[in-house]
């Protein structure tokens, strides 16, 4: 067992490099069922095509909306991760909201990565994700960035090509840089090993209620063993709000932003992500993170695409006041520069 890096031992101010995935989404809308155009006992020879009324491209990927989230709140991380010769428009877009693309490796021979949605009146769809580009992350070494940027507070390697989330772990290890362990999409697939390998040593790990069980399913491990691997334990409740647990017990619960509107989920876990991150990078509690997160996250849940909202600084501060009380407002208004 590794013994976590100390979160209280990590000064704020240091950079923050986000591993991860970059992809785009193409979603598409079929006014119909897609059930009238089947023929079960044919299925085996399915060939089929859709007339779509609409088309709509996101920008996403767990890195990059993490990014972007820190971006808006006045802060400039770096980006980790790989991308196609088509991620041009992307880079330009990340890099006018605060986001150091430097670093991203962009692949000589594939596409970004892309996820490519329809769905029916029913909510039914067809989906295919294309990895493209995110399987080079297990190319990209940590340590030439670092000699650039400084020593970061803190590594996030998120859902990624799996080798390549192995690859920044053992160099976080090795080098000793404080990483925060977020595997999420991949925990489906993962196999126990490589779930423990992830997270063992981590100074934080990132998790939804149901992906904390499954890590505690594939790892054979219970709660209080994840507890003595990694430092604090942040588990989004959804509509709940947030727990933030060491091995000690529960340190922290806040509920999720007062008065959401919620519209459109996709993306609010990065969102949350990115807040806990740049309160933290300020200098702040956890308290004041898990609730700086949680107002991220609520500007994400009423707009329709991961990088699609924006606010004022009083706004921001505003819907602290409003879900937190004034002293979180008045902890978080000095660092707040957008």
């Amino acid at each position: 067992m590794l013994a976590p890096a100390s979160p209280a031992a990590t000064e704020p101010g240091g950079p923050l490099l986000i591993a991860g995935s970059i992809a785009t989404d193409h979603l598409m809308s079929f006014g119909g069922k897609f059930e009238d155009s089947l023929v079960v006992e044919q299925l085996h020879k399915l060939s089929v095509s859709f007339l779509v009324d609409d088309l709509e491209i996101r920008r996403g990927g767990v890195a990059a909306n993490m990014c972007f989230g820190l971006g808006r709140l006045g802060l400039s991380p770096v980006l980790v991760g790989c991308a196609g010769d088509d991620f041009a428009d992307y880079r330009s877009w990340l890099e006018r909201h605060g986001v150091d693309c430097d670093y991203v490796r962009i692949s000589e021979t594939h596409h970004t990565a892309r996820f490519v949605c329809t769905t029916d009146t029913t909510g039914a769809q067809f989906a295919s994700f294309y990895p493209g580009a995110m399987s080079e992350a297990r190319l990209v070494e940590l340590a030439p960035i670092v000699a650039k940027v400084g020593t970061p507070s803190y590594v996030l390697i998120g859902a990624d090509d799996p080798d390549g989330m192995l690859r920044h772990t053992e160099e976080c290890r090795q080098r000793r840089y404080a990483f925060i362990a977020d595997p999420s999409q991949q925990l489906a697939f993962g196999s126990g090993e490589l779930i423990r390998n992830l997270i063992d040593g981590a100074a934080y790990l990132f998790s939804n209620e149901y992906e904390s069980h499954m890590i505690e399913q594939k790892t054979g491990w219970s709660a209080s063993d994840v507890l003595d691997r990694v430092g604090i334990q942040v588990t989004t409740l959804g509509k709940d709000g947030v727990r933030v647990t060491s091995k000690d017990g529960i340190l922290i619960e806040r509920s999720a932003a007062a008065n959401v509107a919620a519209l459109e989920p996709t993306g609010v876990g990065d969102a949350f992500r990115a807040g806990f991150l740049g309160a933290l990078s300020w200098g702040l509690g956890l308290e004041h993170a898990a609730e700086v997160g949680c107002v991220l996250a609520a500007y994400v849940v009423e707009t329709v695409g991961p990088q699609d909202y924006t606010f004022t600084a009083e706004e921001f501060l505003g819907r602290l006041d409003e879900s937190y009380g004034t002293e979180s407002a008045a902890a978080v208004r000095p660092h707040l520069s957008v």
